[in-house]
């Protein structure tokens, strides 16, 4: 290119124009096919004096070799062609594209017009080849023959929308594509193939590997190239290149480009690669391997491009990961469900033998005409019998639920005159309503058909809504009411009790859920009732509804579809083979009188009797506050004999006797109505009047941390349920003693506390609520049986001594159920002590032999052991060692018939311990089973027959793991099995598990 100085011009019409005005001026045209300018057309000139005034970028081409003229702002398109382009021929200055400009310049020579929307071509603007996009409009010049001379080019970039708009459609089609995926691998494989399908242009190849731990990649997705076999599963500390780049993104979390294609596949598609790391969270999760166009252009853009994708990724593999985990949570939640319901199946059977056992006596001790009860035994038996039948009413609706839940229950739906069978289950209620001093109305009319109902479960319906309602009613009316509504019947029962907060009827219908705070008759029940009643409902096609207004009632409503399509054709009609769960309104109606405050014998009130405990005053004067009318006999009937007793049923009306005479010693329940246990507590403390009264809790919350907690609130001593006579007496003479001393000595404060790790108040409500009402009952039948059995109060004949063992018996095994319950919950809690001292074993197993004898004879099995002189002493806890062996030689002998259990001990000087293998020549165990042996509630088929809980073995491993040994298990079909513990001579550490 030749440039002359400028030289000044009488007839100069180039004015300004900028850089590109500057050069046109200075350029040599003469040496064109323009010729000088001086002799350029005026239709030329006019051409290149607009195009030079324009801020678009424009280009001309004159003549039929398309000599370049243009402004500023194509200089800039130019790129590193300008200002070399300036008078050169189109076609050599672009030479890339000569075939599309040697056309465009055939059309607009021609008179044609030509535009190009986004028109992609590849330039060598800057030295390598590079993807423009533009939008092009040409047009002819016209000379002054009026014919066209010239192409004027109107050239606008589009390069960077294209791109933009072709990358936002990456990223979103790449959402929209993982958002549905359920797993990590999906996400993986739906971002693959967003990116194949959408953007080859910047996105050639992919490749995406998922990381299992720190040192394995897996290949999950690709595509646009074949990986090698070998690279489908890589191990990142292999030493090579490949693994070591891979390695490093993992470590640093940063991208790494990467030019070690040939590691990968043998295909020919570029080696340059972006490397990037997959997040969750703070962890790496895989490595997102990106192949480099051949042409980027503006690589920063790329690899934007490519963060944002891995970005995204990421975040739905984050999420990914997160439905996993909560998949798994769920999965591991239904599996606990199950098994929880498999057990109060199983408990709930174990609960029904020994109950029936003592019904059976009780029930026939009351019928006996030929040898009646005197008075007061009958008292007390009729006091067992109504426990009892509480307890069998609670375990029936446990095992309600399991069956339902099982889907195991079986009805048998019956054409039913509804009408009459709901008021004659209404009517037994009638009695303790109006008893309460409430108006009872039952309106049932007659239906225009029979309803197909399960007569078992109308039964339950019906009673459990009018328990309920009786519970929370004080005055005013409850309503039964039956109403035939077109193709269905409704069933309404309304009352104007103390009514259920708007936001806790969404919750009304859930197991164990009780209102918090609501006024009741008595705070017992296992919050399982209402959750019962729905389900029943649902059996018979029907639904169940609630309207309730805070201190104006609450009305619940039942509907039933008339007809019996929408039952199970194989249930309407049959014969119902599964055992009945059905105790009859009985139950309900005795539970319900005794929430009554008039529920108190003729021993009730303030009584006295000369006191018997020496040390302790005749007159101390007892405060007892229970809102169960049993209990509070039952305490009162203990307690009078030695001191003078005021008995009340709620904290309220405790508090204000207190207030008005202070006694010497409180005794107070602590779940009741109105005002609670530890709320009476407060308030007696905060009292100066009351502060140094001795108060005991009672509480049928078993557990170090329930103990703990009442004593830390400030009670005197804390008593579980169920207790002794002879402990209650004991517990109530010693703090008084305590109280007259410290009166004696003018000290003006001192509780006792006991010293125990940090309270767990974790306990679920279901266990809470059950083990309540388990234990009441429970406290009453062990008190009187004591009391009979002592012949406290008159001689017992000898043929009531026979069912009185039975029933002692069986006592004692619904205790040894409730116990195996709360020592595993004492273990999942980390509230199991070990109670370190020197053991030993030979005399530990000499105990167990004599308690077993009579089990072993029974059976006629024999016991072996064999116990080497030697065997040192160890450091342990004794009473867990005797729990462990005595677990396993009753499981021994419940799977043995013939035979008898070996107890092995042996002394494992290497391993710094001893071994103690109990052998049995029992069924044995399939090989398959042994890994579950262990597990909670975990029976074997043909093991239920057997009876028990589930939990002996649990709780054998539970305290082996305590004391830091080891359990395990060898059987052989047929001939038998043996468990074997290891136990160290002394544990490492000290303390709870």
């Amino acid at each position: 290119m030749t440039h002359k100085p400028d030289r000044p011009l009488s007839d100069e019409w180039l004015i300004g124009g900028g850089e590109l005005g500057a050069l046109i001026r200075a350029f040599d045209w003469s040496r064109t096919s323009l010729g000088p300018r001086e002799a350029w057309p005026q239709s030329l000139r006019t051409a290149v004096n607009i195009l030079l005034q324009s801020p678009v970028p424009i280009v001309m081409l004159w003549g039929e070799e398309g000599v370049m003229i243009y402004n500023d702002a194509y200089s800039g398109f130019a790129g590193g062609r300008h200002p070399r382009l300036l008078g050169s021929k189109v076609l050599e200055g672009w030479p890339e594209v000569a075939d599309f400009n040697a056309n465009v310049m055939k059309v607009g020579l021609s008179g044609g017009t030509l535009a190009y929307r986004d028109q992609h071509l590849i330039l060598y603007r800057s030295g390598g080849a590079e993807d423009v996009w533009m939008n092009l409009d040409y047009s002819p010049v016209i000379d002054e023959s009026g014919k066209p001379a010239g192409v004027l080019a109107i050239v606008v970039e589009t390069t960077r929308r294209v791109i933009g708009e072709r990358r936002l459609w990456t990223l979103r089609e790449v959402g929209l594509r993982t958002a549905s995926a359920e797993s990590v691998e999906a996400v993986c494989q739906a971002a693959l193939q967003a990116m194949a399908s959408e953007n080859r242009t910047d996105l050639p190849y992919a490749l995406l590997f998922l990381l299992n731990g720190k040192e394995k990649a897996r290949l999950v997705a690709s595509y646009g190239i074949e990986p090698r076999e070998e690279a489908r599963e890589l191990d990142l500390r292999d030493g090579n290149a490949w693994a070591a780049s891979l390695l490093r993104v993992c470590e640093t979390r940063l991208a790494e480009e990467s030019r070690l294609l040939d590691a990968v596949s043998a295909s020919s598609a570029s080696e340059r690669m972006l490397v990037l790391p997959i997040t969750a969270g703070a962890s790496v999760e895989g490595l997102l391997i990106a192949g480099l166009p051949p042409r980027v252009g503006r690589e920063e853009d790329h690899r934007d491009l490519l963060h944002l994708l891995a970005a995204q990724i990421s975040k739905a593999v984050s999420t990914a990961k997160a439905l996993e985990e909560e998949r798994k949570r769920a999965e591991a939640l239904a599996e606990l469900d199950r098994a929880k319901t498999a057990f109060f199946s199983n408990v709930s059977h174990e609960f029904r033998t020994p109950l029936t056992l003592m019904l059976g006596p009780i029930e026939e001790a009351l019928s006996d005409k030929e040898r009646p009860l005197p008075p007061e035994q009958r008292e007390r038996v009729e006091l067992l019998h109504r426990n009892a039948l509480r307890l069998l009413k609670l375990v029936n609706t446990l095992l309600d639920f399991s069956r339902i839940e099982a889907g195991r229950i079986q009805s048998v739906y019956e054409p039913t005159d509804l009408a009459s069978l709901t008021a004659d289950l209404a009517s037994v209620f009638r009695s303790a309503i109006e008893k309460a001093g409430l108006r009872f109305v039952v309106d049932t009319p007659p239906l225009p058909e029979p309803i197909y109902v399960d007569r078992e479960m109308w039964e339950k319906i019906v009673l459990n809504l009018l328990s309920n309602a009786f519970k929370f009613t004080f005055e005013g009316e409850i309503e039964v009411a039956l109403r035939w509504a077109e193709d269905r019947v409704e069933l309404r029962v309304r009352d104007t009790g103390t009514g259920i907060p708007k936001e806790e009827l969404p919750h009304l219908f859930e197991r164990f859920h009780r209102v918090k705070g609501a006024r009741a008759r008595t705070h017992e029940g296992s919050g399982i009732g209402l959750a019962l009643v729905q389900e029943l409902v649902r059996l018979h096609g029907g639904t169940i509804g609630v309207e309730s207004e805070v201190n104006r009632g609450t009305t619940f409503t039942v509907t039933l579809p008339s007809g019996a399509a929408h039952l199970p054709a194989d249930r309407i009609g049959r014969t119902r083979t599964q055992v009945s769960t059905a105790t009859g309104a009985a139950p309900y109606v005795e539970e319900a009188l005794r929430w009554l405050p008039e529920a108190q014998s003729a021993h009730s009130g303030v009584r006295s009797e000369e006191a018997a405990l020496s040390g302790t005053s005749r007159s101390a004067r007892i405060l007892l506050a229970d809102d169960n009318a049993d209990m509070r006999e039952y305490v009162e009937r203990i307690l009078s004999r030695h001191w003078t007793i005021e008995a009340v049923q709620d904290g309220a009306a405790a508090l204000a006797a207190a207030r008005e005479r202070a006694p010497d010693l409180v005794l107070t329940d602590v779940m009741m109505p109105e005002m609670n246990g530890f709320e009476l507590l407060q308030a007696l403390r905060a009292d100066p009047r009351t502060r140094e009264i001795p108060i005991i809790l009672l509480s049928a919350r078993a557990g170090e941390e329930s103990r703990v907690e009442g004593l830390e609130a400030g009670a005197d001593d804390y008593l579980v349920k169920p207790f002794s006579a002879r402990e209650l007496t004991a517990r109530v003479g010693a703090h008084l003693e305590l109280a007259r001393l410290r009166r004696e000595t003018l000290r003006s404060e001192q509780q006792l506390r006991l010293e125990a790790e940090e309270a767990n108040r974790f306990k679920s409500q279901f266990f809470s609520s059950v083990s309540h009402d388990l234990r009441t009952p429970l406290n009453a039948i062990v008190g009187y049986i004591y009391l009979l059995m002592s012949e406290t109060y008159g001689p017992v004949a000898d043929s009531q001594k026979t069912p009185l063992d039975g029933i002692q018996r069986n006592v004692r095994e619904l205790l040894r159920l409730i116990n195996d319950v709360l020592d595993l919950a004492r273990i999942d809690s980390g509230k199991m002590s070990v109670e370190l001292s020197s053991v030993r074993l030979s005399s530990i197993i000499e105990a167990i032999t004599i308690e077993m004898k009579p089990l072993l004879e029974m059976r006629s099995l024999s016991l072996q052991s064999r116990i080497p002189e030697n065997l040192p002493d160890i450091e342990s806890d004794a009473a867990k060692i005797k729990q462990i062996i005595t677990n396993l030689i009753s499981n021994a002998v419940k799977f043995t018939n013939e035979g008898g259990v070996k107890i092995e001990v042996g002394e494992l000087p290497e391993e710094g311990g001893v071994e103690i293998a109990v052998s049995d020549t029992g069924m044995g165990i399939e090989p398959d089973l042994l890994p579950k042996i262990f597990e909670r509630f975990y029976q074997v088929e043909e093991s239920r027959a057997f009876g028990g809980s589930g939990l002996g073995l649990t709780i054998v491993k539970e305290l082996v793991g305590l004391l830091q040994g080891e359990v395990r298990v060898a059987s052989e079909i047929g001939k038998g099995s043996t468990f074997t513990v290891f136990l160290p001579y002394r544990p490492k550490r000290i303390g709870p598990g």
